[in-house]
């Protein structure tokens, strides 16, 4: 029997460490012969802290929401009396979280144990690189590549043999292959998912890339955000280089490939290839023209190819596989699997991994459990700021990067942020522009300037004092900035306004016209007030930060509208639904 505890950075912050540690010491005080392991993130995030019981048939018991005061109890009833506590085991509903996914690139994330080699090495791993360097010739490994119809996980949807296959025709000695694990879409946490709970299936990603390109040398850009999953990769690569995986003569087949670590200081413009390559070699991160594109000219002016986390991390499957087994999954131009974060107002935040091509529907309600509060969905946020929203009546759309590009958002990195009946397009739009403002290199007058002044209009209109002409101008700045932008960050910044232009554009003519926000949202167009369901509980009164409600027992209670600032608290804590938000 064995105890497996989730800690991934999810894991982590609700109090994994705490709950392996009091394991540790219960199961030591009773002088039982059990181990206390460690994994990644299986996905389900809403039920952390994760705690997997192994019998010693390999019968798997998960407990969720295991905080340190129910340890004491699953080691007596289970681990001493092997009968599981059942009252916190996970739920038949939630076991379908997993249950309908297909996990290609998260196929060992919570079931391995990340520091340790030889786990990933039990689920085949380091296989793909044997066969490669067995059997394969680079070409043929591009070939199957191509065969699986791979596009690039990291927001273009780009082939993936394509890069592999240009920066392998390039002239040149020296080439490098770069990984992409500068995350930052807000929201977002596909990849670092991967870093931290599967490292060894990137790096052996990358080993079969630079074989197939010719590259000796690997470096993966992390933010430096991330340094769970940049101790874990470090832990990875050193296990890889003692047992000849990664270094000199790899598998003694004279071929020689080793990877180092940059980290990042995360820059969202650094997702972009060029000024990703100008980071690591230690300018500031800006973009640089093309062509040259990196396959001819990229870092220190070599042969270069970029991937993100995800596109890496599908090759060993691929490679052990086939291309055809991966290319059965998806439709026929959105290939695979993909990984998605479900953040925002989602009943089941967390990781999912499903064939492309089911609709946003079977996503958000058929694993992600719908809305918070079987509340009403509004619309989805997908490719992060450089993406859009995608309104409710388009929720029958299917996940490919066709059919989501036609709605005027992105399938991207992978977040999707979920929004219901309470959320403010025309505030969203404007927390996007701000982000991605904040975030621009400058470089471009369009983007440094263009953003800026598109953010100045959203703030007045959120603030009740749009005008006349304001969605005209917006429409006619974000068009331009998208044409003279150099790079993706400027050319895709305005898409969540245009989107929410498009879908929702009711709600700015409310705020600018009517001075109202229809989501109840933008504090300086909302009031509460207090109706005569009032019982004078005094419960709004006790919770009011800063005493804006007077009122005796029994007796209707007033809101002070000059101190009142709109916190929501009184909503939240009355029981009778007296107070009202318009």
């Amino acid at each position: 029997m064995r105890v497996v505890v989730g800690q991934g950075s999810c894991g982590i912050a609700t109090g994994a460490k705490k709950t392996a540690a009091e394991f540790e010491r219960l199961i030591a005080e009773k002088e039982l012969d059990i181990e206390v392991g460690v994994t990644g993130c299986v996905g389900t995030c809403y039920l952390e802290p994760i705690v997997d019981i192994y019998d010693d048939e390999g019968e798997l018991t998960r407990y969720v929401k295991v905080q340190p005061d129910k340890v004491e109890k699953i080691v007596e009833q289970h681990l001493m009396n092997h009968e599981p506590v059942e009252e916190d085991t996970i739920s038949d509903e939630d076991k379908e979280f997993v249950g309908k996914q297909q996990r290609i690139v998260l196929r060992n994330c919570g079931v391995i144990n990340p520091e340790n080699i030889d786990d990933y090495i039990a689920r085949d791993g380091y296989k793909a690189i044997e066969k490669v360097l067995r059997t394969m010739r680079p070409d043929d490994v591009i070939r199957e590549i191509k065969a699986s119809g791979l596009r690039g996980r990291g927001g273009a949807g780009f082939p993936t043999w394509f890069k592999w296959n240009a920066c392998y025709r390039a002239p040149g000695v020296t080439k490098y292959l770069v990984c992409n694990a500068d995350e930052g879409d807000p929201g977002a946490f596909m990849d670092r998912s991967v870093l931290e709970g599967d490292p060894h299936s990137l790096i052996e990603g990358m080993i079969i890339g630079g074989y197939a390109m010719g590259a000796v040398e690997g470096v993966i850009y992390c933010r430096a955000e991330y340094p769970l999953a940049i101790k874990r990769l470090e832990i990875a690569m050193s296990q890889a280089r003692e047992k000849g995986y990664l270094g000199e003569d790899i598998m003694g087949s004279g071929f020689n490939f080793d990877i180092s670590i940059k980290a990042g200081a995360g820059a969202f413009v650094c997702g972009e290839e060029t000024a990703l390559i100008a980071s690591l070699e230690g300018e500031r991160g800006m973009p640089r023209l093309k062509p040259p594109f990196p396959a001819q000219k990229g870092y220190w002016d070599k042969p270069t190819d970029i991937n993100n986390v995800e596109t890496l991390a599908n090759v060993p499957w691929i490679i052990y596989n086939g291309g055809e087994a991966f290319g059965a999954y998806g439709t026929q131009k959105s290939k695979g699997t993909k990984v998605f974060a479900l953040a925002g107002k989602i009943s089941k935040g967390g990781l999912v991994e499903v064939p492309m091509g089911l609709t946003l529907k079977d996503v958000i309600y058929g694993i992600g459990g719908g809305i918070k509060k079987n509340r009403q969905f509004k619309a989805v946020q997908m490719g992060g700021p450089s993406g859009g929203c995608i309104p409710a009546d388009l929720i029958d759309t299917p996940v490919t990067y066709e059919d989501i590009n036609k709605t005027g958002a992105i399938v991207g990195s992978g977040g999707m942020i979920v929004m219901d009946e309470d959320t403010c397009m025309v505030d969203m739009a404007r927390y996007f522009l701000n982000f991605t403002r904040d975030e621009s290199c400058g470089k471009c007058n369009y983007c440094r300037i263009g953003t800026k002044r598109m953010l100045e209009i959203l703030e007045r209109i959120t603030e009740g004092e749009g005008k006349e002409g304001d969605i005209e101008l917006l429409e006619e700045l974000a068009n331009k900035i998208k044409d003279g932008s150099m790079c993706g960050l400027g050319q895709t910044a305005p898409n969540p306004v245009l989107t929410t232009l498009r879908y929702f554009r009711n709600e700015y003519e409310d705020h600018i016209f009517n001075k109202k926000c229809t989501a109840g949202s933008c504090k300086a167009l909302i009031t509460f007030n207090i109706t005569d369901n009032c019982k004078g509980c005094t419960l709004c009164k006790k919770n009011c930060p800063v005493d804006a409600i007077t009122g005796e027992v029994k007796e209707k209670h007033v809101i002070d509208h000059d101190k009142c600032i709109k916190c929501g608290k009184c909503i939240d804590s009355c029981k009778f639904e007296a107070i009202i938000k318009k």
